[in-house]
């Protein structure tokens, strides 16, 4: 009898027993699950700073979002599967950019060109806010709840911008390249320069350093070429000049050329002096002057129509009374109109002009 009692009081020990260790050993939440797996989440170096989701359900765990390689991935499901609880592990989690680096790498679209159907990129919930949700689940399903289906998350795709549209070939032609700068060329020494003068001089008014004005009466060649048309403008200057007296004594008057006016610039030359020497009283010699004497080079003047054509019609009132001073007065009188040939003395370098002033033609320096 009394073995008999020690034997149920043995077995009522035996069940209480029994009974505490399975209080103890009750199936843990999915929310205490959810924070296992997030602190061995946090105690690995790798995926500590990853921004990883666990979704736990009855024991049913759902990684997702990106790590930097294949074996993050498994390192994360290992730990998932290692924790209390856990009946299956889903892992989704991406290899690869994060899909916000990608969608701020992705070019952004025109303005004529609009994605088409672009939802807003989804924000990860952050680790905390998980929780919350995980554990407000947990409350809501009861412990010996049948596991629910198995959600495969998919991770957020952008969609890709329309290509941007090709601008259509510019068929214009490209301007043709602005041509060279003109090139001087030199006329050598020994060239002839015939000058027909604007200015009169006279030997009983000229005094010595006085300028005078005159034209090219021929153009100047080199090679064969035309450099410098006829018609522009020479300048200079009496070098000396003696006027002859009433009674006894001669004329003498030297002159040369100076300068050269093409296209708006000056060309200082050198050449032979022009001299002439009046007769003296009682003889009547006259020299010839460029093309022939000195009537001869006024009528030509005024019949060419040179540019001081008006300045020798003035003058040609008194063509009778100049030779007549010419022949009998001992004086040196060169009107207006008459062409002196002088020589150049040193080359000189100038812009070609191949169409004269008064042609309306421009040298090569303004064209």
């Amino acid at each position: 009898m009394k073995a008999r009692v020690l034997l149920h009081l043995g077995a009522i020990v035996l069940v209480a027993a029994m009974g505490a260790a399975i209080g103890c050993s009750k199936a843990p939440t999915d929310a205490s699950v959810t924070q296992t797996i997030q602190k061995s989440f946090s105690s690995d170096s790798g995926l500590q700073d990853k921004q990883l989701t666990v979704d736990t359900r009855s024991g049913t765990v759902t990684l997702s979002g990106t790590v930097d390689n294949e074996a993050q991935r498994e390192a994360a499901a290992r730990y998932a599967a290692a924790a209390p609880g856990v009946k299956q592990v889903v892992n989704n989690l991406q290899v690869g950019a994060a899909p916000a680096e990608t969608a701020q790498e992705q070019p952004a679209p025109q303005p004529d060109q609009q994605p088409a159907e672009n939802p807003p990129p989804r924000r990860k919930p952050s680790p905390s806010r998980h929780h919350h949700h995980a554990a407000a689940a947990a409350s809501d399903d009861a412990p010996d709840s049948a596991p629910g289906p198995v959600a495969q998350a998919t991770p957020p795709q952008d969609a890709a911008p329309a290509p941007a549209p090709v601008p259509a070939a510019d068929n214009t032609p490209a301007p043709p390249p602005p041509p060279p700068p003109p090139q001087k060329v030199t006329i050598p020494a020994g060239t002839i320069v015939a000058a027909r003068l604007i200015d009169p001089i006279d030997s009983e008014t000229a005094q010595p350093g006085q300028t005078f004005r005159a034209t090219l009466d021929s153009p100047l060649v080199a090679d064969g070429q035309v450099v410098v048309a006829a018609g522009y403008d020479v300048e200079g200057h009496v070098v000396d000049v003696q006027s002859a007296g009433k009674f006894a004594g001669r004329s003498e008057l030297t002159i040369q050329l100076d300068r050269i006016k093409v296209g708006g610039r000056y060309y200082d030359i050198q050449t032979t002096s022009y001299h002439r020497e009046g007769s003296s009283r009682g003889k009547n010699t006259a020299e010839k002057v460029g093309a022939g004497g000195v009537l001869g080079a006024i009528i030509g003047g005024i019949a060419g129509g040179g540019k001081g054509a008006a300045i020798g019609a003035a003058a040609g009132a008194g063509v009778g009374g100049g030779v007549q001073a010419a022949t009998k007065g001992q004086q040196i009188k060169l009107p207006s109109e008459t062409v002196i040939n002088f020589t150049l003395q040193s080359p000189v370098s100038v812009l070609p002009a191949t169409h004269g002033p008064r042609s309306g033609g421009q040298s090569m320096e303004n064209q």
